[in-house]
């Protein structure tokens, strides 16, 4: 597929599960998906890493069970920061950054799926967030003016773009000098097996885009950041497991946090 098929596959699934008319683990039932009850969301999150007041802070509708950790684990973020959520989906990311960064702050959540800035903006009103708005737009082109945010915020999101160094060159361009970049997403251990790759449904489930780690510590330096920091998580096995149940996707990805600086 080309990067335009690549978005194009992206967006339908994404767009599916927040209409509701798909699995959290595929947009259509394949080899990618198991045949047992789908997953708790909650049980989900508090897998990755987010914990009771969380989930509580933002109530039902906003945690789709689609990361892969918690970027707010990171991020410290402190009052008053600006911060600029790459695919921030239903919201969940944004709600708690804005919960952080408090009414003096302000938080940007970029998505291009039309269906889930519905969802987030639906959100944002039933929980009368005020300093928290979300544009459309593509993450490799980021609707935000350069030196806007404090800190750039993403949760298994860069995966899925077929330009990550683009990606990473416009976040760079949106940070203020100084500015933080905390990210939760999958790497790739070792090379997936051509059948895993020949699986379309895991392009779009966070699995074939997977970039190693010496790539992205390439990519984040070439596009000016500093104190480059990717860790990667064994302990995610589990919950990688259950992405594709059966296929073994486990043995070959992980996630991970990858943490930099704006000098």
């Amino acid at each position: 597929m080309n990067a335009e098929q690549i978005r194009e596959m992206v967006r339908n699934r994404y767009g599916a599960i927040a209409d509701g008319a798909a699995s959290l683990c595929c947009a259509t039932k394949s080899s990618c998906c198991g045949s047992g009850p789908a997953p708790d969301i909650d049980t989900l999150a508090r897998r990755m890493g987010y914990d009771e007041a969380d989930l509580a802070a933002v109530g039902a509708g906003a945690n789709l069970g689609l990361g892969c950790g918690n970027p707010q684990a990171i991020a410290a973020l402190r009052p008053g920061e600006v911060v600029v959520d790459l695919g921030s989906g239903a919201g969940f990311d944004c709600f708690l950054a804005a919960r952080q960064v408090g009414e003096g702050g302000r938080v940007i959540g970029i998505d291009m799926t039309a269906a889930m800035l519905r969802k987030a903006r639906d959100n944002a009103a039933r929980l009368g967030v005020a300093h928290v708005e979300f544009r459309l737009g593509e993450i490799e082109h980021l609707p935000v003016a350069d030196a806007t945010a404090d800190v750039v915020i993403s949760n298994c999101v860069i995966n899925l773009s077929p330009d990550k160094p683009a990606v990473l060159r416009d976040a760079f361009r949106v940070l203020k000098a100084g500015g933080r970049l905390a990210v939760s997403d999958v790497v790739m251990l070792r090379p997936l097996p051509d059948e895993l790759q020949a699986i379309t449904d895991l392009v779009s489930g966070c699995v074939v885009g997977a970039a190693t780690v010496d790539d992205l510590t390439r990519w984040l330096a070439e596009a000016g950041f500093t104190d480059i920091r990717i860790a990667a998580k064994p302990e995610s096995r589990e919950l990688i497991r259950e992405w594709a149940p059966g296929l073994g996707v486990e043995d070959y990805i992980a996630s991970a946090t990858i943490e930099a600086r704006k000098p």
